[in-house]
């Protein structure tokens, strides 16, 4: 007599979900050529944290990997092709995080390292601290021995168009077509352990050394083997107010919800209180996640079982 009990599908060994950025991203906005660009670019990050994971290698190591590629590719405000400050200047930010031991590093302002998530987590392993900023960080970073660029590496035309358009219209504080590039990345290794990475240029036209969601442990970025790992991207001030990261780990581990059930509900908080974003997340039993409340967010996914996929709009899934 056969069996009608479905058989539930094995846990993957390792998951890993990236993003590079939610905001207002439609078919109309990119052309197809740039639209191209953007899909070639997610997959080689998938690649490379893919092949750390494949290879039996940590989540944490896994991520590095994924962000370090996204920060080296001009198409992300993150590393090279990160937004101007409204003096003109590319300041970066970043933070990992191990959830294993939720230790983690986060460095603001940062103006000469090439990969500033590495320098993250220099920080994090080399540091008694968990945040750095400015002078410091670069300091740090320099001590340490990591590849430093000329601050004009990390500028493109693009960019300062971007800031140029913005000042042209006088709209304020900052830039207000939300064109969020952050760049981040999530996963969860062969032995169970999950990482978050999250890199970012900030806002076209941030003021006054204004550090956004990205690099803030809780806000935009959160690991903790007992929940998730998280990576945020959005308007980083509400991002900070809910501590976006912090609330859907914890929604997991007190209230028993899923990944995808927590996310889309701190989401919903999030644009209760007029804020827009999106984040990924994946946890135990390797689920791979997405939650966001614009029109786009550049995003993928892979794991052991052979699952890949890249998206840019919100009618892929």
């Amino acid at each position: 007599m056969t069996s009608t009990v479905a058989q539930a599908a094995p846990a993957p060994k390792w998951t890993l979900v990236i993003h590079g950025g939610a905001g207002v991203i439609e078919r109309e906005r990119l052309t197809p050529q740039h639209d191209r660009e953007v899909r070639a670019a997610l997959d080689r990050a998938l690649e490379a944290g893919s092949k750390v994971l494949s290879t039996n290698g940590s989540s944490l190591d896994a991520v590095e990997a994924a962000v370090k590629v996204l920060e080296d590719d001009p198409h992300f405000n993150a590393g090279r092709g990160a937004v101007f400050t409204y003096e003109g200047r590319n300041e970066l930010d970043a933070a990992i995080m191990d959830g294993r031991t939720r230790a983690a590093g986060a460095v603001a302002r940062t103006t000469r390292t090439r990969n500033p998530v590495s320098l993250s987590r220099a920080v994090m392993e080399k540091s008694p601290h968990v945040f750095l900023s400015g002078e410091g960080a670069d300091q740090f970073s320099v001590e340490q021995g990591l590849e430093q660029v000329d601050p004009s590496w990390f500028a493109t035309p693009e960019r300062k168009r971007q800031l140029d358009e913005m000042k042209a219209k006088k709209v304020g504080w900052y830039d207000v077509d939300l064109k969020y590039g952050t760049v981040g990345a999530v996963a969860i290794d062969a032995n169970g352990h999950v990482a978050a990475a999250t890199s970012t240029g900030g806002l076209t036209g941030k003021r006054w050394g204004r550090i956004g969601d990205s690099p803030v442990i809780g806000a935009g970025t959160y690991a903790d083997d007992r929940a998730c790992a998280i990576s945020g991207t959005g308007a980083g001030e509400y991002f900070i107010r809910i501590g976006v990261a912090h609330e859907i780990c914890a929604r997991i581990r007190m209230k028993g919800e899923t990944p995808k059930q927590a996310a889309d509900a701190v989401i919903a908080e999030l644009g209760a209180i007029g804020g827009t974003g999106g984040v990924i997340v994946t946890g135990p039993g390797g689920s791979a996640d997405w939650s966001f409340n614009t029109p786009g967010m550049y995003r993928g996914k892979a794991n052991s079982e052979g699952v890949k996929k890249v998206a840019i709009y919100g009618d892929e899934g």
